[in-house]
């Protein structure tokens, strides 16, 4: 892990937090509050005991706040109140944004007609060696294993999976009729499946077989196969359809394979086991920052949002992911569909992430009192 440091700053230096929406932000906080404070200490990141007490004092007055809508104007009093912003100092000028999505897919629950793809739910030897949400740390050979009778040893990797290792043991839990939907579905760890009667089934990441994440476009640009800039998620399917067994072979180079388990509700859950809110929810680098914080996120280059701005927006860390690894790393989930899909395929953009910290202070004053 490369040195980090935090530099604290006005709220006038962040370019465009006078404008944000600082309610829709305030929102997506209150969303992970009780989960915040119920883990009884910030996931990751470096935040001393003071700084943790601090969060929670922030969360519980958010929820004290209940169902009442809050304008703009006393969210950013709030946030202004409870944190202060920081700017982050690291071996590099600038951060790297991508973007992740929710797919919605046509499948079935059971192997019928075209639907020969499966997706499996989470196998009961597997173990988890690391905390779900440390997942994308550095370093790490392993984050999952399987448990045997001799002990530990590694999970099947995804080529050995696609042989057929899991096969017999009743662990599908949903078919699709494409294998790139499934890997991708995997890569962005939740999807919503269409079902012939007219509902939609939601699956939420539910562990991986542990092996390390390797980014396949990566490799593609590396061979030559596909221009750097013209690499995006639907560049990148394309390429991975045009020959199925091509394909295939690709994708193996990726070691890991996710699980899921079906979920409630509309929207898709986040390492906190919030719902993941489009545009306002952040997957961070847990090694640099704990889940729960408030982030400004500065990209003056990524242009493709609602209102095709630049993307300066107060968003919260709420999410991990197995490729989001550094300092100021940040991942933006886009929403569920279409139009998600294409906005995260084509973000990968240099930006600056201010993490707003707990303000320590206020909450010694809180307990003074």
């Amino acid at each position: 892990m490369s040195d980090m440091r935090l530099q604290p700053v006005g709220f006038r230096e962040l370019v465009g937090w006078d404008n944000a929406d600082h309610s829709a932000a305030f929102s997506a906080f209150k969303t992970s509050a009780v989960a915040v404070i119920a883990s009884r200490v910030a996931r990751g990141g470096r935040c001393d005991a003071e700084q943790v007490a601090a969060l929670s004092d922030a969360c519980r007055e958010a929820i004290r706040r209940g169902g009442a809508r809050v304008s703009r104007a006393e969210a950013r009093g709030f946030f202004e109140r409870f944190f202060v912003p920081n700017r982050i100092l690291h071996d590099r000028p600038h951060g790297l944004l991508t973007g992740y999505y929710e797919p919605v897919v046509d499948g079935r629950r059971i192997c019928e007609g075209r639907f020969q793809v499966p997706l499996f739910r989470r196998p009961p030897d597997l173990e988890n060696i690391v905390g779900e949400t440390e997942r994308g740390r550095a370093g790490l050979r392993y984050t999952h294993m399987r448990r045997t009778a001799e002990g530990l040893e590694p999970f099947p990797a995804r080529a050995e999976i696609d042989a057929g290792a899991l096969s017999g043991r009743g662990l599908e839990i949903m078919w699709l009729a494409d294998p790139v939907d499934v890997f991708f579905a995997q890569v962005q760890g939740s999807l919503r499946v269409r079902l012939p009667d007219g509902t939609t089934a939601g699956l939420t990441y539910d562990g991986k077989n542990g092996h390390p994440y390797t980014s396949i476009g990566r490799i593609l640009i590396e061979r030559g196969e596909i221009p750097a800039a013209d690499m995006s998620m639907g560049r990148l399917a394309e390429w991975l359809r045009a020959d199925e067994v091509r394909g295939r072979a690709m994708m193996q180079n990726n070691a890991s394979f996710a699980f899921f388990r079906e979920a409630d509700g509309a929207s898709a859950l986040s390492a906190l086991g919030c719902d993941l809110a489009a545009g306002r929810s952040l997957a961070v680098d847990t090694g640099y920052h704990a889940l729960g914080l408030p982030v400004f996120v500065d990209a003056p280059g990524l242009l493709h949002g609602v209102q095709r701005r630049p993307f300066r927006r107060l968003m919260i860390a709420q999410d991990v992911g197995s490729a989001i690894r550094g300092a100021e790393r940040g991942d933006i989930y886009f929403g569920s569909g279409e139009v998600a899909e294409r906005r995260a395929g084509i973000t990968k953009h240099r930006g600056n992430l201010f993490v707003l910290m707990p303000r320590v202070e206020r909450s010694k004053r809180g307990a003074a009192r």
